[in-house]
């Protein structure tokens, strides 16, 4: 199991005290309901509260049983000191036992987070290869495959353009399955490596940096597509798909004419697929768009109400899950 990243004590302590309301207030309403004078609405009111902490205390609970254990571990190595064996055995289950700590916390830590509405859907995955030349574009495949590889969730490319090494230059597919926007979200953004390329004969280790972005499925109620403000054009695909996807117009190119935005898909034999596929991108591009406005607006308004109480010098964290 991948260790979760270890938070700071500062943001600890506050997340505590977040924790400790929560479990306050979740007695307070298992009170409530508890009462024979409880109105309808009241006992309605408080059950749906619950069910929206549910989540949150089991996880708290978790925490508050594995410090126990945590605390009975160190307790029993200062009692044992003298017995080799019996201190082997608890440092061990006590390593254990920190590891879930930092992932309890790092689950709280996403529980408390705001919620956003497009959490519950599908998204759009881009990859695109930057600075690196070819070792770039193989490592925007490897990139690419690790997103494929997620059991549990359905994987469709939507294109895929290749290098001269058989690396992925550009690349992009449809994710769908349960929160896949908000689990995959935070891995928007420059992700890098550094190793050793096959191109590198001398074994000098080269950086190497792709682009990701996580975009949340649209859907007709978010984005209304109008024929007017759309240009088509097909054109004769030039990668794989056979000698029929070379011989007729099946790649597809998308201008919605308001914004600029371009979609061009090829990877389908198909100028039907491709078209479907590229809407489908193309939606979701201008959901995310629209979303952005509202965010800004948003973010303005409150800035101009409270002020930013945001550090200029403060700084950011970026961690690489090698698994998804």
């Amino acid at each position: 199991m991948e260790l979760e990243p270890q938070l700071s004590p500062k943001l600890i302590k506050i997340m505590e005290q977040r924790l400790s309301l929560i479990e306050q207030r979740s007695a307070c309403l298992q009170n409530l309901i508890n009462q024979p004078d409880a109105s309808a609405e009241e006992y309605a009111r408080a059950n749906k509260e619950l069910r929206k902490l549910s989540a949150s205390m089991d996880l708290i609970n978790q925490l508050r049983s594995n410090s126990r254990e945590i605390d009975g571990l160190r307790s029993l190595m200062d009692e044992c000191s003298q017995d080799k064996d019996m201190i082997d055995m608890a440092n061990n289950e006590l390593g254990q036992a920190i590891d879930e700590e930092r992932r309890l916390h790092a689950s709280l830590l996403k529980s408390l987070l705001p919620k956003d509405d497009a959490d519950e859907r599908d998204c759009i995955l881009e990859v695109r290869a930057g600075t690196g030349g070819e070792e770039a574009s193989l490592f925007a495949m490897d990139i690419f495959k690790i997103f494929s590889h997620k059991k549990g969730w359905k994987f469709e490319v939507v294109d895929i353009t290749e290098s001269d090494l058989k690396g992925y230059k550009e690349a992009s597919a449809a994710i769908s399955g349960a929160d896949v926007y908000g689990k995959l979200k935070f891995e928007s953004g420059i992700h890098r490596v550094q190793r050793v390329p096959v191109t590198e004969k001398s074994g000098r280790i080269h950086t190497s940096a792709v682009s990701v972005a996580i975009l949340p499925q649209a859907d007709e109620v978010d984005v209304h597509l109008r024929n007017e403000d759309l240009r088509i054009d097909t054109y004769r695909s030039g990668g794989s798909g056979g000698q029929h996807a070379n011989t007729t117009n099946s790649a597809v190119r998308i201008t919605h004419i308001p914004t600029g935005l371009t979609v061009a898909i090829q990877d389908e034999r198909s100028q039907h697929m491709n078209k479907a596929k590229g809407l489908k991108v193309l939606c979701a591009k201008l959901y995310e768009i629209e979303r952005s406005r509202i965010q800004s607006s948003r973010s303005k308004l409150r800035s101009q109400q409270i002020g930013s109480g945001i550090d200029r010098n403060a700084s950011v964290h970026t961690t690489f899950l090698k698994g998804v």
